[in-house]
């Protein structure tokens, strides 16, 4: 950061400045990365911010042919070696929603997405209280929160996405398998993921790897056992925020990457779970 201050001429008398109306009071305007700051015309301060922390942009939006392709390497490469505690999940899932995708599947898995995210950053703002006497520290710790608030707000996207689609589909959600159900689950999850991210955060990483797989191969998968999803024109609800497809195919696939990249993601962060 740095700091440039200047004032203009002042006239002094005996009892001190002559102007006893010089006072503090400040408006601001941002300027971009610049702030300026001016007291009444008479102090100009302008503060620029070399670095500020701002969150990840989110999973990279691909073109119609990026899509295709990749969907193509997704069904080409093998699912995860899934551990037992995967699997537990995964299993009670296929038997109430059935093993092939649907609307109503995905969204129930969506809203089980956001829950390591959610854990992550729980304990992040604990090991920020923690280490708030060494900042450096503190700051790389803040980092990886700012980074799971934004996954967490991609696949709150998915899953709001998902809910429109099952609206405009007329598809049925009862409140046993819609409501209470993923609510347990996703409990169920979100304590796991923050014990393992306590104990080993590297098996918690390794978990969310697994499930982001799970979701990236149902979605892919599901695409291409409907082929007629491609001349469905994408509703665009949330095309402001998400950007607008030109099929709900293509919009699935998007879907289906992002899991891929929070995938990676989790991944990489086995290499290094602890921030030091």
């Amino acid at each position: 950061m740095r700091l440039a201050m200047y004032a203009g001429p002042l006239r002094y008398a005996a009892g001190g400045i002559e102007d006893d109306h010089w006072r503090a009071t400040t408006r601001s305007r941002s300027l971009g990365d610049d702030q300026v700051i001016r007291t009444e015309g008479e102090i100009e301060m302008t503060i620029t911010v070399d670095h500020r922390p701002e969150a990840p942009s989110g999973p990279p939006k691909l073109d119609r042919e990026q899509l295709r392709r990749a969907q193509q390497d997704t069904l080409d490469t093998p699912r995860m070696n899934y551990s037992l505690l995967a699997r537990m999940m995964f299993k009670p899932v296929d038997l109430m929603y059935g093993k092939k995708g649907s609307y109503t599947k995905f969204a129930m898995l969506e809203i089980i997405a956001r829950v390591p995210y959610q854990a992550w950053e729980r304990m992040g703002y604990w090991a920020v209280h923690r280490h708030a006497g060494r900042s450096a520290l503190a700051k790389r710790v803040f980092e990886r929160i700012v980074e799971a608030r934004a996954d967490q707000d991609n696949e709150q996207w998915h899953l709001l996405i998902m809910q429109d689609l099952v609206q405009r589909a007329g598809q049925r959600q009862t409140w046993l398998l819609h409501k209470a159900a993923p609510w347990l689950i996703a409990f169920f999850y979100y304590h796991v993921s923050w014990v393992l991210f306590l104990v080993r955060p590297d098996w918690s990483y390794r978990l969310n790897a697994e499930f982001e797989d799970h979701a990236e191969h149902e979605y892919m998968t599901f695409v291409a056992e409907n082929p007629d999803l491609d001349f469905v024109p994408d509703p665009g609800t949330y095309a402001a925020e998400y950007g607008h497809y030109r099929s709900v195919a293509d919009l699935l696939r998007q879907i289906g990457h992002d899991e891929r990249t929070h995938k990676l993601d989790s991944l990489e962060s086995m290499r290094e779970p602890r921030v030091r």
